[in-house]
C-alpha cells in the first residue's frame, strides 16, 4: 500500500467531497493499485489551466477496482471502435441501490 499524491480541480473536489462523484479518470502515469490511498490536494487553476494553486483542503480515498483502458482487449473489435470514435467513452461507478 502507498500514498499517492494528486492535484485536483476545486469543481471535482467538492463533488468527491460531497459523495457524489465515486470514481477518478486519469492518465495512466503512475503506478496504483487496489488498497492504495489517493491524496487529492485542492487546486485552483487560471482559466487556461497554465496557472495554479493550492487551496489547502485535501482528501483521502482508499483505491478499489483500477481500470485501465489499454487492458480492454473488447476496445480492438471493428465494431467498438466506430462507436468510440463517434461517442468516445464513459466510465461509470456501480454503486450500491440502498446508497
Amino acid at each position: 500500500m502507498r500514498e499517492i499524491h494528486k492535484k485536483v480541480n476545486k469543481e471535482y473536489f467538492d463533488l468527491i467531497a460531497s459523495g457524489q462523484k465515486t470514481f477518478e479518470y486519469r492518465v495512466n502515469d503512475f503506478e496504483c493499485e487496489p488498497g492504495d490511498i489517493l491524496i487529492l490536494e485542492e487546486y485552483e487553476y487560471n482559466a487556461d489551466f497554465r496557472g495554479r494553486k493550492a487551496t489547502g483542503r485535501v482528501l483521502k480515498k482508499k483505491v478499489g477496482h483500477v481500470a485501465k483502458v489499454t487492458d480492454f482487449e473488447w476496445l480492438k473489435r471493428p465494431d467498438v471502435q466506430a462507436d468510440f470514435e463517434k461517442y468516445g467513452a464513459q466510465i461509470i461507478s456501480l454503486i450500491s441501490e440502498e446508497e
